[in-house]
């Protein structure tokens, strides 16, 4: 199996920064993409960025030129680094990951959820 840890969500005040980890382990052979999704309060989970192991990079428009996606593959992890920072960022953010197990085995993974809250 596979689990995904989430880590530095928390309380800021808008035009701060928040620097998210996210870390895979288990039974790993190869990760593809791994990516951040967030979900408000009464809204949809949405995509806000990804990045494949050969560092292609998408950003949703609302967080292009705030928020940079990053990853170190011998780590297995994915970092998200949050600048300028907005009420409407306030969030629960996932990290996933597209995975290849040991036992050949391909599944999308999810991290449990780190919390991100922006005051005004």
């Amino acid at each position: 199996q596979v689990q995904l840890v989430e880590s530095g969500g928390g309380l800021v005040q808008a035009g701060g920064s928040l620097r998210l980890s996210c870390t895979a382990s288990g039974s790993i052979f190869r990760i593809n993409t791994m990516g951040w999704y967030r979900q408000a309060p009464g809204k949809q989970r949405e995509l806000v960025a990804t990045i494949t192991s050969g560092g292609s990079i998408n950003y949703i428009n609302s967080v292009q030129g705030r928020f940079t996606i990053s990853r170190e593959n011998a780590k297995n992890t994915v970092y998200l680094q949050m600048n300028s920072l907005k009420p409407e960022d306030t969030a629960v953010y996932y990290c996933t990951a597209d995975t290849y197990t040991y036992a050949s085995q391909r599944g999308n993974y999810w991290g449990q959820g780190t919390q991100v809250t922006v005051s005004s």
